[in-house]
């Protein structure tokens, strides 16, 4: 069997800053809110199961919206905070996601892939990372070195995003954007040849005009492509490509569930 197994990182959407741009609160909120509202129904046609990393913050202004994913989809952290973070911020993350559905909480991933210490993650309450995209992508993280699927390390279960099995071509959002689509699914149909799975990560923001905001951000040609509707359009496309090759979908604790 073939697992697809699809994750999105719901967060204020403050990716703006690193470009000179100076979004409001409510403005980073309410991006990845239509976000969601053009995403979800996607998922929903397909049956599509998928892992939710949301951060605290999010969470706490959007509740309802979390306790309705919640009931179809994984809830995992993505921090309390996207931009920042402390240690502690690891279990405030957990006991609000917890809080708002109802439902234990046990992965997580860090912004931006960032490192964190397996053994802040264990005493927080988690029980697998997904915060390792084994690539090399320039001025981010050299990961080249790490096992492409999932392993353990420190007595943590460490779930790496899919690259390509002999050059580890990124298969990230950005990736997604950028690529002809007959080429990204070409890479995901050996990646689930190798390992019998596809762990793929997105955002909710990519399904809107964020480009467009008018908040000073000034973005490279490489985060302005096939976003907003065109998104939405290339998105069904890898959701029928997934299911044309007979993936089943899966979050990521049903998937780990008994590799934990």
């Amino acid at each position: 069997m073939k697992i697809a197994l699809l994750s999105f990182d719901v967060e204020e959407f403050d990716m703006p800053f690193e470009y000179g741009g100076k979004p409001s609160m409510e403005e980073q909120i309410t991006t990845s809110t239509v976000g969601l509202s053009k995403l979800l129904p996607l998922l929903e046609k397909f049956q599509a199961k998928s892992t939710i990393y949301c951060t605290g913050v999010y969470a706490t202004a959007k509740s309802e919206i979390i306790k309705k994913i919640s009931e179809f989809h994984e809830i995992a952290s993505h921090n309390h905070y996207h931009s920042t973070y402390k240690t502690e911020d690891l279990k405030t993350s957990r006991e609000i996601l917890e809080k708002v559905t109802g439902k234990k909480v046990i992965g997580f991933r860090m912004p931006r892939m960032a490192p964190v210490s397996n053994q802040d993650l264990i005493e927080a309450g988690y029980q697998y990372n997904a915060s390792i995209n084994p690539t090399y992508l320039p001025g981010r993280y050299d990961y080249r070195h790490v096992s492409r699927i999932f392993y353990k390390e420190d007595n943590l279960l460490q779930f790496p995003a899919s690259v390509s099995p002999k050059y580890r071509i990124p298969l990230f959002w950005i990736a997604f954007h950028n690529f002809p689509l007959s080429f990204f699914f070409y890479l995901c149909k050996k990646v689930l040849q190798k390992d019998g799975y596809l762990h793929l990560y997105f955002h909710p923001w990519e399904f809107t005009n964020y480009t467009n905001a008018n908040n000073g951000a000034k973005y490279p040609f490489y985060l302005k492509r096939n976003n907003g509707e065109k998104m939405e359009q290339r998105f069904e496309k890898l959701l029928q490509f997934l299911k044309k090759e007979g993936c089943e979908f899966q979050t990521t604790g049903e998937f780990l569930k008994d590799k934990i």
